[in-house]
């Protein structure tokens, strides 16, 4: 297939990159409904890891089956499906070669209260055994366990890199050093998108930002520059500005679930402000599968139709 100029676009920015790493990317934008936009919306689903499994798929039974995420993520045309270890190895023989894969190579549960820093659960190895085109890998900027992540990502990277996988990191701002407002707050969010830029990931994700600044030196700078932040799409033109100058494919996390109208209208101003695309979970596989599918499409359509 030949590449678009807006998938030509892309890849330039990762012109330090070898073949394989290249190639995957390629994999990724040009799969599904997306093919060749230079956008993507991925399937998520690694909560029943993260927050058990009835507060993951009791709302859609049919959820506790491997099987139901892949065949979802396929019949919707997302440009891939992300999960952990377990979830991938279940149905992958069954599904090979019908949907990029991203493996998660690090996760964590709720079981104790402590500062969050989630465990490496698989490798490397793994992602290129299961035919993935990347990994995936959580950061928590604000917990005090936060520079041990940030060199073990150090390390995986080096290796995905080497093995020409693509390298997704997953930046959640929480811990100690933030207050529950701060955890998504729009300096806060952009600070942890250019962490992750750093670190050397390929494709960043983070949540929406609202419009609370938690540093009192952020806000000095944001109120002197006059930087909007007062619409979600401002907000978001601003962390894809964070990264490089918006040469990082930066998406954003659909929340907490709602309705499939309100998810539309948050996902119009993600792709107003720039967003590469979204990642969603609870939202898509919570759901019956005709409301899933119908969301999905709705969420592709928008990006597909935003310039």
């Amino acid at each position: 297939m030949a590449l678009t100029d807006r998938v030509k676009q892309i890849l330039s920015w990762y012109a330090s990159e070898n073949p394989g790493t290249q190639t995957n990317l390629v994999r990724l934008l040009n799969h599904g409904a997306l093919t060749g936009t230079g956008k993507m919306v991925i399937l998520p689903v690694d909560q029943g890891f993260e927050h058990g499994p009835v507060r993951s798929f009791a709302p859609n039974p049919e959820a506790y089956d491997p099987d139901y995420h892949y065949q979802l993520a396929i019949d919707s045309g997302c440009n891939a499906y992300a999960a952990p270890l377990g979830s991938l190895e279940a149905s992958a023989v069954k599904f090979a070669g019908q949907i990029p894969l991203i493996l998660k190579l690090n996760n964590s549960d709720t079981l104790a209260k402590v500062e969050p820093h989630s465990a490496i659960t698989a490798t490397v190895e793994d992602a290129l055994r299961l035919g993935c085109v990347g990994i995936g890998y959580t950061i928590y900027p604000g917990s005090s366990g936060r520079n041990r992540m940030y060199e073990d990502l150090r390390e995986i990277t080096l290796e995905a890199k080497r093995k020409g996988l693509v390298v997704v990191v997953w930046a959640y701002p929480r811990g100690t050093g933030l207050s529950k407002a701060g955890e998504t707050g729009i300096d806060v969010c952009a600070y942890a998108a250019t962490i992750s830029a750093q670190l050397g990931a390929h494709i960043i994700k983070v949540k929406p930002p609202t419009a609370h600044i938690e540093q009192d030196a952020a806000k000095k700078l944001y109120e002197q520059q006059n930087i909007p932040i007062a619409t979600l799409s401002e907000r978001i033109r601003h962390v894809v500005q964070a990264t490089f100058g918006g040469k990082r494919i930066v998406i954003f996390s659909g929340g907490e679930s709602k309705s499939i109208d309100d998810v539309l209208a948050d996902v119009s101003e993600l792709a107003k402000g720039g967003s590469f695309g979204s990642i969603m979970g609870r939202n898509a596989f919570q759901r019956p599968r005709d409301e899933a599918l119908k969301l999905l499409a709705g969420v592709m359509k928008i990006y597909k139709d935003t310039p």
